[in-house]
């Protein structure tokens, strides 16, 4: 069961990290904008008074946040429908199913209103697939606690191998046909070192939908032989569900859980910068990265991730909740500093280790203290307090403002200013750290305690 759980697991994660390294290289080479709306709705946007809103509605930031609305819809949407109303391998089948083909759809797809509805499909039916996941694995396990870790690291190593075969696909086969190698070990040297670039490269990321799309229709057949697993009857009483999101929302009037609650808000925000100009920084001629290597290279993370995960447990003994997310955050602060100051291509893919470090010495340790301090009569609620911030509104705000910025603010005469851009994540991260070290002041729990430390009441 357990190896059937992963292979889900595996395939459920496999598909994101296929398409969404590459896609905010993708999406000028298709021509949509980074600063203006797209033809049906930018009349609204002559208003003055909208005028200089125009670029958080642009072509490209619709697109992409697709799936952060995607998020937060699907918070409430498979909590509160999905789970009371379908069977949850049926239910994840059928999202795969009409979501794959969705992604199949978008490589074949150059016109803005297309691509923006088949996103949208995707990301409003793949969302609530990560918590349907979740809940097929808890209703199958023996012991959670011991084998939901190892089950759960199947969506980390298919984000992982999701990016290497694409050292095979983004390849200049005309060059490697022009140098004509001699044997199988010229011939494979020959290919990973003949990755495409430029227009070449952008184009060919339309591979990236492609390999996403098969990947959900195989899981979309996979899910048919999973158990069965029926939906969830509703609790008793009207409204439960309500009554917790309200409790949850009333946490915020602690002033240490506001600020951690603003602080998830920022580092989302850096965290998916990191997303967002990556991919294009390492093309760039000051890194030299082959575009069929971008996807691996920042596959190291998720690598660095499964090693943080390990010792994230000794970590928090050792330094405590504030310190061990200060330095979660100031890595990102680290990074950027390095992709400013520092462009080496040694270095920059050295440098791909803290990605995994930030991810789970903040975001992982945001979800464990919520485990710690918060009443377990809304604790399910209060994670996806904090999800609205990660996977939502942080995103949302990165997506909106990072192509504007990359695109227009940054980028005069076709040169971008990499060194001005980066400063502006690692700003907020510092911003970030000095709120946590000044702020965030969660009380101690005292000896012997087992329960919340805060009441939502």
């Amino acid at each position: 069961m357990k190896t059937r759980l992963f292979a889900m697991m595996f395939l459920e994660f496999f598909i994101w990290g296929a398409w969404l390294p590459l896609i905010f290289g993708y999406l000028p080479a298709l021509k949509f904008s980074a600063d203006q709306p797209p033809a049906l709705i930018a009349d609204l946007f002559q208003f003055p008074i909208l005028r200089d809103l125009a670029h958080l509605f642009s072509e490209q930031a619709l697109i992409l946040n697709a799936f952060p609305i995607a998020s937060i819809i699907g918070m409430f949407f498979s909590n509160q429908f999905a789970d009371r109303n379908f069977s949850a391998e049926r239910f994840l089948a059928f999202s795969h199913l009409v979501g794959g083909l969705s992604m199949v759809g978008l490589a074949f797809t150059t016109s803005f209103w297309p691509f923006f509805l088949l996103m949208a499909v995707h990301c409003l039916l793949y969302v609530p697939t990560i918590s349907i996941t979740n809940s097929i694995a808890f209703a199958n396990m023996r012991d959670a606690q011991k084998e939901f870790g190892i089950v759960r690291l199947g969506g980390t190593i298919g984000w992982i191998c999701a990016a290497w075969p694409f050292t095979f696909i983004l390849v200049d086969w005309a060059k490697v046909k022009a140098a004509n190698p001699v044997g199988f070990v010229s011939w494979l040297g020959t290919v990973l070192g003949s990755g495409l670039s430029g227009p070449e490269l952008q184009s060919a990321t339309r591979w990236t939908y492609v390999v996403a799309g098969v990947a959900s229709l195989l899981l979309a057949a996979y899910s048919l032989t999973l158990p069965h697993t029926p939906p969830k009857a509703a609790a008793p009483g009207s409204g439960p569900e309500t009554q917790a999101w309200r409790q949850a929302l009333s946490l915020l009037k602690h002033p240490f859980v506001l600020v951690l609650w603003i602080v998830a808000f920022i580092d989302s925000f850096v965290h998916n910068c990191y997303f967002n100009w990556t991919g294009t920084f390492l093309t760039t001629p000051d890194v030299g990265i082959q575009g069929n290597w971008v996807m691996p290279v920042m596959s190291i993370g998720q690598i660095a991730e499964i090693l943080t995960m390990l010792i994230l447990g000794a970590t928090l003994k050792a330094l405590g909740w504030r310190t061990t997310m200060i330095v979660g955050v100031l890595g990102h602060a680290f990074r950027f500093a390095v992709y400013a100051y520092m462009p080496n291509q040694s270095l920059i893919i050295l440098v791909q280790i803290v990605h995994g470090i930030c991810y789970a010495f903040f975001f992982a340790t945001v979800y464990i203290f919520v485990d710690e301090y918060f009443p377990k009569d809304v604790r399910t609620s209060a994670q996806g307090l904090f999800n609205v911030m990660i996977l939502g509104l942080g995103a949302l705000a990165a997506n909106s403002l990072c192509p504007w910025l990359m695109q227009s603010v940054y980028t005069k005469d076709g040169v971008t200013d990499f060194r001005g851009l980066f400063l502006v994540p690692m700003a907020a991260s510092i911003v970030a750290a000095l709120a946590l070290a000044l702020l965030f002041h969660p009380p101690k729990k005292s000896a012997g305690a087992s329960g919340p430390v805060v009441t939502g009441h």
